[in-house]
């Protein structure tokens, strides 16, 4: 009897990128590996959107439309190119409004994408509605899915398999349109029963032709089991990568992969020889690639507190920047307490971020002392429903800290068109005003406007920068002596008595006399906060992306004062009372390790200092 073909899609240039390097990868840098994997017979690429969306321009310094063309040019007009959305967020980390929602599908099929797939990470069907009519309505293959993980230990209400077939009984009962279905599970941990379980279900409620496909990273070392499952319960698809980028906190090797189908009714239907080969390119092509060690690890862990294998390097790689990796397996322990109160969203972006900067502010500051503003919104409604609703305090405490009611309508109700704001922007910076860089600001802000004026720069971690840095930071020793001096004279204290010494051409020995006694220096004074003053803190360690006021400005209580990048989030610094900025101690651009916002009030002034570690 022939073996059953099981489908694969090539996550290595967009998950691999995203889950291995942090998404930082140069387009000239991979496309001789991907020109290895077509002549290999890869036929079905994952091509951008997600992170490496955002990446191109933060990080890469080059357009993620040039990205999809050089792609789709070096695979052909056949292949099947695929790229992830997050529902109402697109490839933004932020909800947009719908005509930026139409405008990136449009502008995806323009750039030579086939299909995308579209997930929300709280399961409303709400978020995929609008998104997945554009997709359709662009000539895109629509692949709509349900994000899956396993709860910590000791959590119950959401997450069963039983949860993920009514919600495929609603996706079918809604006008959503859509062709194909995935499964997505971006912290590698549904355990293999449960997968087994929720595929077996849904070959038995759609029709017979329907593609069902599964996604899941291999950090807690049970992706081939989970892959396994399915196959048996009948997926027709499965994510695989390629070395340098394939396990740990990526998705399973496909050579792996067709090993573990020996003696079984599957086959990938590859020659293994022919990957071999691309495998060897492509490991040659990112040879000059840091690839951070956590990467490469299983994580016994990662059950406990599910981090996305695509978010964990993201967030370490952000830590090393800023000084505060040594924190990240604390940070790592506190998730488990911020997912069991947040109401039990998916562990995958954004909500991944709002749950691991929750987790850091927990970890850093105690317990829900401070909430970030983004884990802060989801629990209050903002982002969409939660799969169970959130613990009443928690609630509580985001709309006092936040100042909001709770919201329970639809998200995209709340935003106004994005293009006029977005021309605007071009406008007042003497940009060209085009679908393609209108989509850019609307996604990246002021990042989309820095690259457009090509002040972007390159930020990639590469072993020969990395040691080059290391070897000019290193002493040079003299191989010679140094050249003879003249005569010389100096003045040295000790314990406030002045000495005179003088020393001779040719170095002989010095001739030391007592002068009166110097004066003793005292330290300037360091400015003493008032009694009344208070301290608020960033929400986490970061880069300065913005400043909103300058000195000599006056602000209302909860006034932004700048915006900090964080962990791929953007997060506000508000200030904490009505006055005056009489000072501010940071620029754009300034990377700051542990951050602290004072403001001293005297009388009728407000004196606002960010404290910066570098």
């Amino acid at each position: 009897m022939a073996k059953k073909r099981i489908e694969f899609m090539d996550t290595s240039f967009r998950d691999g990128f995203q889950s291995v390097f942090g998404a930082r990868v140069a387009t000239k840098d991979f496309l001789p590996a991907l020109e290895a994997a077509v002549e290999a017979g890869t036929t079905h690429f994952e091509a951008g959107g997600g992170a490496r969306f955002q990446s191109l321009f933060f990080y890469c310094n080059e357009s993620a439309f040039d990205m999809m063309d050089a792609f789709r040019k070096t695979v052909g007009p056949e292949a099947n190119l695929q790229t992830l959305a997050r529902g109402i967020n697109v490839v933004a980390l932020n909800q947009q409004p719908r005509d930026m929602i139409d405008l990136h599908a449009k502008m995806f099929k323009k750039h030579g994408i086939t299909t995308i797939r579209n997930f929300d990470a709280l399961n409303d069907l709400r978020n995929l509605r609008y998104s997945g009519e554009r997709i359709t309505a662009a000539g895109l293959h629509h692949q709509i899915v349900i994000t899956i993980m396993d709860l910590p230990p000791g959590c119950e209400g959401a997450h069963r398999a039983e949860d993920y077939t009514k919600l495929l009984h609603d996706i079918l009962d809604s006008d959503i349109p859509f062709d194909s279905i995935s499964f997505k599970d971006s912290t590698g941990t549904a355990h293999p029963r449960k997968i087994y379980d929720t595929i077996k279900a849904a070959r038995k409620i759609v029709p017979a032709d329907m593609v069902l496909h599964l996604h899941t990273h291999d950090t807690a070392g049970i992706g081939i089991n989970q892959y396994m499952a399915a196959i048996e319960a009948g997926i027709n698809r499965i994510d695989l990568a390629m070395s340098p980028v394939s396990g740990g906190t990526a998705q399973p090797d496909i050579l792996t992969m067709w090993h573990a189908m020996k003696g079984t009714d599957y086959t990938l239907d590859i020659d293994p020889l022919k990957y071999v080969k691309a495998q060897e390119v492509f490991e040659d092509a990112m040879k000059d690639y840091f690839i951070p060690p956590e990467s490469r690890m299983v994580s016994p862990l990662i059950p406990f507190s599910p981090m996305p294998g695509g978010a964990l390097t993201a967030n370490t790689m952000m830590m090393r920047d800023t000084g505060t990796l040594h924190l990240y397996p604390q940070v790592i322990k506190e998730m488990e307490e911020v997912i069991r109160l947040g109401g039990f969203g998916t562990s995958v972006t954004p909500v991944s971020q709002f749950y691991f900067q929750q987790a850091y502010l927990n970890a850093t500051q105690g317990r829900w002392k401070k909430l970030n503003p983004q884990y802060g919104n989801m629990v209050l409604g903002y982002f969409g429903k939660t799969p169970v609703p959130p613990d009443p305090e928690i609630v509580k405490l985001a709309s006092e800290q936040l100042n909001k009611p709770v919201f329970d309508g639809d998200p995209l109700d709340i935003f106004e068109d994005g293009r006029p704001a977005a021309e605007k922007k071009l406008q007042e910076h003497g940009l060209p005003i085009n679908d393609e860089n209108v989509f850019i600001v609307s996604s990246c802000e002021s990042k989309g406007i820095d690259f457009l004026q090509g002040k972007a720069k390159e930020n990639i971690r590469r072993k020969s920068v990395e040691e080059a840095k290391t070897q000019k930071a290193k002493v040079s020793v003299p191989t010679s002596p140094p050249a003879a001096m003249g005569p010389r004279d100096y003045t040295i204290t000790v314990d406030g008595k002045a000495y005179q010494v003088h020393v001779a051409e040719g170095g002989a020995t010095p001739v030391v006399q007592t002068a009166s006694p110097a004066p003793t220096t005292q330290p300037a004074p360091t400015p003493t906060p008032s009694t009344s003053s208070q301290v608020v803190e960033a929400p986490t360690p970061g880069n300065i992306l913005r400043l909103e006021v300058k000195v000599g400005d006056q602000v209302s209580e909860n006034q932004t004062l700048l915006i900090m990048e964080a962990m791929k989030m953007e997060s506000e610094v508000k200030s904490p009372t009505t006055g005056k900025i009489s000072e501010l101690y940071v620029s754009t651009g300034d990377t700051v390790s542990y951050t602290h916002l004072r403001a001293h009030e005297t009388e009728a002034d407000l004196v606002c200092r960010l404290l910066l570690e570098k």
